[in-house]
């Protein structure tokens, strides 16, 4: 998702089916297990598992979900051996896409990334092509409903949070990249609704598309979605909300 008006899409995300849902966890948990494979399973002394399940509290994994995926992952061989892979390149129109994995074949996902960007108008392209146009920022959405923009902005920056942006429906609080899950955490322990707390890459400028290049550059995302070895697609199409 882009940094541009992002709950419209996390909300059609989350209304998806079950089956959606359920891959959605999957690559969540594959999240954990490697940070847990990583870091062990102590949250309190592994800054990116304290972070992932900031994450998927977000999305909704429940907690015995959680717990069951970390005990799991302490256990001998439990994580397999994934490795962390970012790809980039370039969607229809110039459209800026970073892409994070998490693969334990290197050569397949790579074959999945390149087939996609080649079928839908884009190109992959080498290491640091467009890493520029983005900087690595903490992002926690909190669900604008019935919330004061001057009591969520103390909240946030109390809970040690740099800004504060007003967003279609919510309010997005920027963090330091290893900040998400204590600001998470305390805006939810003070009664706010949390709809997503991750490290995003977040594009200094956006691209809009128009006419077949939006159907090209949706189907693109979807291929992404879909795939079980790709954990986000990061990208600055603004105007994603116009495909349907």
């Amino acid at each position: 998702m882009s940094g541009h008006s992002k709950w419209s899409t996390i909300k059609r995300k989350k209304e998806k089916t079950d089956n959606a849902r359920a891959k959605v966890f999957t690559k969540i948990g594959r999240e954990i297990a490697v940070a847990v494979k990583e870091g062990g399973p102590d949250p309190a002394g592994n800054s990116k598992l304290k972070d992932v399940i900031a994450k998927a509290k977000a999305a909704n994994v429940p907690n015995d979900n959680i717990d069951r995926i970390i005990k799991k992952a302490a256990g001998e061989g439990g994580a397999d051996n994934y490795e962390e892979i970012i790809y980039e390149g370039y969607g229809p129109a110039g459209v800026a896409v970073i892409v994070e994995a998490l693969t334990d074949n290197r050569n397949r996902t790579a074959g999945d990334v390149r087939h996609y960007f080649d079928k839908y108008g884009g190109n992959m392209g080498q290491q640091g092509s467009v890493m520029f146009m983005f900087s690595r920022q903490g992002v926690v959405l909190v669900d604008a409903e019935d919330v004061e923009e001057d009591q969520i902005m103390e909240a946030a920056l109390e809970a040690g949070a740099e800004d504060v942006i007003t967003d279609e429906g919510v309010f997005d609080i920027r963090t330091g990249v290893h900040d998400v899950a204590d600001v998470a955490d305390a805006l939810t322990g003070a009664g706010y609704t949390v709809v997503s707390a991750q490290a995003e890459y977040v594009p200094a400028t956006t691209v809009r598309l128009e006419g077949d290049n939006i159907t090209l550059m949706g189907k693109m995302l979807e291929m992404f979605e879909d795939n079980d070895d790709i954990q986000a697609v990061w990208h600055n199409w603004e105007n994603e909300d116009d495909y349907e």
